[in-house]
């Protein structure tokens, strides 16, 4: 038998919500894996709606640039060693400048982005940039992702900057306050994708066998178990997928249909969480 530590426990509890010894049973039913205890958790109880992903611990902001104009637009993560460093107005330039560096010369990875000539100072490297910084605050930081997009582009960075959103639509053209407004929805609810097409197999069949398992548990016959089945995973897509969500600002309409009324379809949608595992 796996020995499962009290911080294993309340780590699937903190992500699940659900009874401690319940959490317990299942991690020690998964011999210690988390995510299949999560699973195990879920096929037991439809109720419970696990966090998504493990999170690393560090510090640091979001930020955008996107230049109209131009029709291009990026999203990174800053990396720092700790809380008050994130704040500052200095690491806060410093991420603002290599989101307008990422945007504007397309870097793909942080090598590359590292050794390019910075927009703004052309003598001086993406690297010295940084290293400016961190020579003033004594405190490590690094770039860890980041993404470009092209076209017509929104974004929302919450005020603590933990979280943005860059979304790509297509379209004639679009109220920035709009897309600013899907962003938001995007930061509160974090689709899984933005459509369904875009779920992948992987998670497509992982909730096809939940729902099964949850709707077997009801000990109906099988062809109404199928249904059954057949109603949690649609309800489930009406939950997780962007266009089908009800959406935050009006939710009796969906943000599909808000897109719609704009003559604007959606294309992608880029979602950071400091911390979050890339």
């Amino acid at each position: 038998m796996s020995i499962i530590s009290a911080t294993d426990v309340k780590a699937l509890r903190d992500r699940t919500n659900a009874p401690m010894m319940d959490c317990k049973v299942a991690l020690i039913e998964a011999a210690g894996d988390m995510e299949k205890a999560v699973d195990i958790l879920r096929k037991k109880n439809s109720a419970i709606q696990a966090k998504k992903g493990d999170r690393e611990t560090a510090e640091g902001r979001i930020a955008v640039h996107i230049d109209a104009a131009k029709k291009v637009g990026a999203i990174v993560e800053m990396r720092c060693e700790s809380s008050p460093v994130a704040k500052t107005k200095e690491f806060g330039e410093l991420a603002n400048d290599v989101a307008k560096q990422v945007a504007l010369k397309g870097a793909t990875t942080v090598d590359e982005l590292l050794t390019q000539p910075l927009i703004d100072d052309p003598k001086q490297t993406v690297n010295d940039r940084i290293a400016h910084v961190v020579g003033l605050i004594r405190e490590r930081m690094r770039p860890t992702r980041m993404t470009r997009l092209t076209g017509l582009l929104g974004s929302y960075v919450h005020h603590d900057f933990q979280i943005g959103v860059l979304l790509q639509v297509e379209g004639t053209s679009a109220d920035p306050a709009l897309l600013s407004g899907i962003c938001m929805h995007i930061t509160a609810k974090n689709p899984v994708a933005a459509r369904r097409e875009d779920v992948s197999q992987e998670i497509l069949e992982k909730e096809k066998e939940i729902a099964k398992t949850q709707a077997a548990a009801t000990g109906k016959p099988a062809n109404i178990v199928e249904k059954i089945a057949e109603g949690k995973l649609k309800t489930w897509l009406g939950e997780n997928v962007l266009v089908e969500q009800p959406y935050v600002r009006d939710d009796s309409k969906t943000v599909g249909q808000i897109l719609q009324g704009a003559d604007l379809k959606l294309v992608r949608f880029v979602r950071y969480k400091v911390g979050e595992l890339s």
